[in-house]
């Protein structure tokens, strides 16, 4: 397939940060779940919204920085409440640190989560709080490490047997997010319900990119008006990095757009290098001395893993790391955590196994491997949310008896619901990853306590032994 395509322009990250310091607008992302941190470094990350808190994020030397709605975990109403909320923030926020910004709404790579509802809620609230018309929306799900790429329009994932159309995937049968389409212009008029119909879809292919380069897609771009929706081709960084340049161009100029990605774009929009995997010294170093826990709990440098995604990739990454030394599996009975009558008892039983099994080893909280589906998607996304809440809840009640060396929190509303809930993140720093652009580890900020360094770890990415190399990196081991 690549030998096909026109070749790569190189272009370096260098050539964005130049661009941006010309004109200093901030990078906000609302992330839909934690998970879109992985590709990034050194980043500002908020999982709460107040105006105080986005006033922070704002006030970092970072050109980006995350906010993380977990909307993907909600019903459509209320994700779009939650959207308004944030930006009203946002845009206060930036009012009164009187800075300009502009708005990344990142989502699944394999294309689940509320579209088009996300970029038109953003949308509404720029005109709403700002004046700002949205004249495009841009649309780049790329995701290079992963493999997850855009050709003619038609977009890929990375298996095991080789490069698939995404819409023949298991993640286009998703219970919630279901959809048909691998062409994203085709993927727009089915999730939009023919609102835009596909001929109506602009688009920019690597032909676009690597020949007309910057002018050319810079004049694609400042046809569009009316936040019509335009489908970007990406395979490397390199297409994403002349994609940003014609971008910025753009804007100077006057356009406004709302981006709807995959996690590598806002690496490029931001101008930021791909960096190197965190050794086991620096996260030694994140971690600092060891200082116990909070008054009244116990101390463990074990850590502990929490496995709540059921896709493939998930199951087969947490049967190696039980097969691992010094591991103690505790499995979280599905049926019996949705049952009103049995939830207290079990949740009860898992953190006393929990709490026992740190004082010696590593421990892996994971969920029967049945997936619990509802009568639709609704029913379904219900189900999802209270298995997660229930994970929290149990990592909670962990950490308020034993502080652990490091947590681990394995799908996408599982690793959200465990930082927030679980260990009440509020704010933190995405310091890097553990795996090359796939698992982001997050440094929380304290004001007291000690800092467990929490890893966030999407359900569909890595290959089997990448859960196994995630542990013994935070084992030192490796």
């Amino acid at each position: 397939m690549l030998s096909e395509l026109p070749p790569v322009v190189s272009v370096d990250a260098a050539r964005i940060r130049e661009a941006i310091a010309r004109d200093p607008r901030v990078v906000v992302v609302l992330d839909d779940d934690p998970t879109g941190t992985q590709t990034v470094a050194n980043v500002p990350v908020l999982t709460t919204w107040s105006v105080d808190d986005v006033r922070w994020a704002m006030r970092q030397a970072s050109p980006v920085f995350y906010v993380l709605t977990n909307s993907r975990s909600l019903d459509p109403d209320s994700a779009e409440r939650r959207i308004h909320e944030v930006m009203a923030s946002v845009c206060d926020a930036a009012r009164l640190e009187d800075l300009e910004f502009v708005v990344t709404s990142r989502s699944d790579s394999t294309l689940r989560g509320h579209f088009p509802l996300e970029p038109d809620a953003i949308a509404e609230c720029l005109t709403q709080f700002t004046g700002s018309v949205c004249d495009a929306m841009i649309i780049v799900p790329a995701y290079v490490e992963a493999g997850r790429m855009t050709i003619e329009s038609v977009h890929y994932l990375r298996t095991s047997d080789g490069i698939a159309p995404v819409g023949e995937s298991e993640f286009a049968r998703d219970a919630t997010f279901a959809y048909h389409s691998s062409d994203l212009r085709d993927y727009v008029q089915e999730k939009s319900k023919g609102r835009w119909i596909a001929a109506e879809v602009a688009r920019i292919t690597l032909v676009d990119l690597r020949e007309g380069g910057i002018h050319r897609v810079k004049t694609i771009l400042e046809g569009l008006t009316e936040g019509r929706p335009v489908v970007v081709d990406a395979v490397c960084d390199d297409d994403l990095r002349l994609l940003t340049l014609a971008i910025l161009d753009a804007e100077n100029g006057g356009k406004r757009f709302i981006y709807r990605v995959g996690p590598s774009f806002v690496r490029a929009r931001a101008g930021l290098d791909v960096k190197l995997p965190l050794t086991s010294a620096e996260i030694r170093q994140i971690r600092g001395p060891h200082k116990g826990g909070s008054p009244g709990t116990a101390t463990s440098s074990h850590g502990l893993i929490v496995v709540g995604s059921h896709v493939s990739t998930s199951t087969r990454q947490l049967e190696g790391v039980m097969k691992m030394n010094d591991v103690t599996s505790v499995e979280v009975d599905v049926l019996a955590l949705l049952g009103e009558d049995s939830r207290e008892a079990t949740i009860d039983a898992v953190v006393r196994s929990t709490v026992d099994g740190l004082a010696t080893s590593d421990v892996v909280v994971g969920t029967s491997r049945e997936l619990a589906r509802g009568r639709d998607a609704d029913e379904s996304l219900a189900i999802a949310r209270t298995i997660s809440a229930g994970l929290a809840e149990i990592v909670r009640r962990v950490v308020s008896l034993v502080t652990p060396g490091w947590v681990v929190g394995k799908g996408g509303i599982t690793s959200s619901d465990v930082a927030t809930s679980g260990l009440g993140v509020r704010r933190a720093w995405a310091r890097g990853t553990l795996l090359p652009g796939i698992i982001s580890l997050w440094q929380p900020v304290t004001n007291s306590g000690p800092t467990i360094p929490y890893v966030v770890f999407a359900g569909n990415v890595g290959d089997e032994g990448a859960l196994v190399t995630v542990v013994q990196t935070l084992r030192g081991s490796v």
